[in-house]
């Protein structure tokens, strides 16, 4: 069963993601902001029905479970979207929304067919090995899409403060996320004692980041081009 510090990181996570939904939807220009509002308030949903079924079936329970995974599917299929809106943005004086929509519809497509191929084998409990190995080839799919989108910022000299900060803070997310799928993958016995505290860490870093965003970054806010090579040359220094 989850302990004191697991309802605490989780309490503090929810506040974040809420503050965001607040954030998205009366920060000006009103609504602009309306997906990512939106992709925060189902983590909140998805998050308070998880404690739920903790309390009601127990955390090592199969509805448990299943819920977890479905539901993080669901919210990483939402994140997906919110990727596709950042894409357009970023792509806004190109007029190619139609082909972004497009390619990112059958990349879904893709994934999905590639999850299914993957646990194909596995005639037992196929649906839900489905859904984790979807849920886990997504955030892989997210790792690149948010680096080729933050290459392509780079390339068109993207300055817009608020944009630019979205996009690093969702870079950080899914690499974060992909990193502890990997370290799953690779150290199954070290999920109880170490990696079970990631996702609930890593969960309050987008909303945290995000919220500081709206609140503190005008839309109107501007850097220089140089200012978006920093993160890369800091790097290269390393």
């Amino acid at each position: 069963m989850p302990g004191l510090l697991d309802y605490v990181i989780g309490s503090v996570s929810l506040i974040l993601e809420l503050s965001v939904v607040v954030c998205a939807f009366y920060t000006r220009p009103y609504f602009r902001y309306s997906l990512p509002g939106i992709y925060m308030l189902c983590t909140a949903v998805v998050q308070t029905g998880a404690w739920l079924s903790i309390e009601k079936y127990g955390f090592s329970s199969p509805e448990y479970f299943n819920f977890y995974y479905y539901g993080d599917s669901m919210l990483a299929i939402t994140l997906f979207f919110v990727i596709i809106q950042l894409y357009q943005w970023v792509f806004t004086e190109m007029s190619i929304s139609r082909y972004i929509r497009s390619a990112a519809t059958a990349l879904l497509v893709f994934t999905a067919i590639f999850s299914y191929l993957v646990i194909h084998q596995n005639r037992n409990h196929l649906t839900t090995g489905f859904v984790v190995e979807f849920g886990q080839n997504i955030y892989f799919v997210g790792v690149v899409l948010t680096y080729l989108l933050w290459g392509a910022m780079l390339k068109l000299r993207e300055t817009r403060t608020r944009v630019v900060q979205l996009v690093l803070a969702l870079g950080i997310y899914f690499s974060a996320y992909a990193g502890v799928y990997a370290l799953r993958n690779l150290f199954p016995g070290l999920e109880y004692p170490i990696l079970r505290w990631f996702p609930p860490l890593i969960s309050t870093w987008l909303p945290l980041a995000w919220t500081y965003t709206f609140i503190k970054v005008p839309e109107d806010a501007r850097q220089s081009p140089n200012q978006l090579l920093t993160p890369v040359l800091a790097v290269k220094a390393s």
